[in-house]
């Protein structure tokens, strides 16, 4: 396939087809090039060369009552992961200035539940009210399980910009990694977001067994959502999860083609380089950022990453920069 054909009909009409998201995941290695450079033609035009950073906070551990097969989080897991519960707004709101030193774009306040109860909703809103109070050009994206409409109509009184919930793979393959929730429940989360206008995060996480067409049928379903960001995950098998001790199918090559072909079915979203990244894509990580335009910094949940000086070293030395406020530009002008 003549991929940056490709590339200048998406330009044109945004428009691919299912077989050709597949080709993408189906390429070579010897056109593993030629497909990031035509996922970084589109990429440049919608994102320019800047890349957005995002830092994480595990405002509640190991709490989750899910068994989503991939988490250490659900109380399902056995292991040693740190458990506890919602931690108090003066916490939320101090972790803020880990994101404000870095320069990140959002911080993403994650708690481990099926839903927010009245009071965890309410200590999420309260800090939020804080942090825009101390922090305004700092976006907050919160993750909190399913949502009615109600709590989403609170999260956005109170100032939370975005909310994520991840489909996380396609709706056949969904059963094979969650039972206590079906794919709908999610979709219906999904679409809460959307109509109260919150901006929607959903992605998902590849390397769990599912097919390569799982992988286009979870892009396409994203599409048809109109999400607003995409953090993109690859699996890194946890203790006491049901994957943990399972062969990781994903090779670095793998997880830059996943990337390439989410950035072709969605060329105007933002594409983030999430969970997994430093194990699978090990050296191959500066060619991400051609698909991809933001990423999490400084570690995820219950595991640590990549720090945000070797972050920061690793987006320059590829030649992209680090997006910053307008309050920020200001001031380093």
């Amino acid at each position: 396939m003549d991929w940056n054909n490709l590339s200048d009909r998406i330009l044109d009409d945004g428009q691919v087809s299912k077989e050709e998201a597949l080709a993408v995941l189906e390429s070579s290695d010897d056109e593993l090039l030629e497909v990031l450079q035509g996922a970084y033609r589109i990429r440049k035009k919608y994102f320019g060369n800047t890349v957005s950073l995002h830092l994480l906070r595990n405002v509640k551990s190991g709490k989750c009552p899910e068994d989503c097969a991939f988490c250490s989080q659900s109380t399902s897991a056995i292991n040693d992961v740190e458990r506890y519960d919602m931690q108090t707004v003066e916490s939320i709101v101090a972790g803020a200035q880990a994101a404000a030193d870095r320069n990140a774009k959002r911080y993403c306040v994650v708690s481990s539940t099926r839903a927010p109860s009245p009071n965890e909703l309410e200590t999420i809103c309260e800090a939020s009210i804080q942090i825009k109070q101390k922090y305004p050009d700092l976006e907050i994206c919160s993750s909190l399980g399913l949502l009615t409409e109600e709590k989403a109509k609170r999260l956005k009184e109170s100032g939370v910009n975005r909310f994520n919930h991840n489909l996380e793979t396609s709706e056949n393959y969904f059963p094979e990694v969650v039972t206590t929730h079906d794919f709908g429940d999610r979709i219906n989360t999904a679409k809460i977001v959307k109509k109260v206008g919150l901006d929607l995060c959903c992605g998902g996480l590849f390397g769990m067994g599912e097919s390569l067409r799982d992988r286009v049928d979870l892009a396409f379903a994203l599409a048809d959502l109109d999400v607003d960001s995409v953090p993109v995950n690859f699996l890194d098998p946890r203790p006491g999860t049901p994957f943990h001790g399972k062969p990781n199918p994903l090779k670095p090559n793998d997880c830059l083609r996943a990337l390439a072909m989410v950035r072709f079915v969605i060329p105007k979203t933002e594409v983030r380089i999430a969970g997994g990244r430093e194990t699978t894509l090990r050296d191959l990580q500066p060619l991400a950022l051609y698909p991809a335009n933001s990423m999490f910094t400084a570690g995820y949940l219950t595991t640590g990453g990549q720090d945000y000086d070797t972050d920061k070293r690793m987006i320059e030395d590829a030649g992209f920069e680090i997006e910053v406020s307008g309050a920020k530009k200001a001031v380093l002008a």
